[in-house]
């Protein structure tokens, strides 16, 4: 099997590397670059790829479950007030662009 061969990766697999790789695009990444981190991605989540063999791999889901807590980390760190005002801006935006 040739180096960067991707038959032994499920379609599952498949799909969420190109998802992925469409979402570097949309942030000016190169094609090439959108795809090297996009296999790398799937690759840290899984292991490698699952398809064929006995079982498959527990998955960790490293890179989707660690950006939920960057955020919520650092929105805590703002003081309360400073929450409130956004939250208030934002539904006053919402309300004024449903018009």
């Amino acid at each position: 099997m040739p180096r960067g061969d991707k038959s032994k990766y499920s379609g599952k697999q498949k799909k969420q590397a190109e998802h992925i790789e469409e979402g570097y695009e949309h942030r000016g990444v190169p094609k090439k670059e959108a795809e090297r981190r996009a296999w790398a991605t799937v690759n840290k989540s899984y292991g490698g790829g699952t398809k064929g063999g006995s079982g498959h791999k527990k998955m960790d889901k490293g890179p989707s479950k660690r950006g939920g807590k960057k955020g919520g980390a650092a929105a805590a760190k703002r003081p309360a007030a400073a929450r409130s005002a956004s939250a208030k801006k934002a539904a006053k935006t919402r309300a004024a662009r449903k018009k």
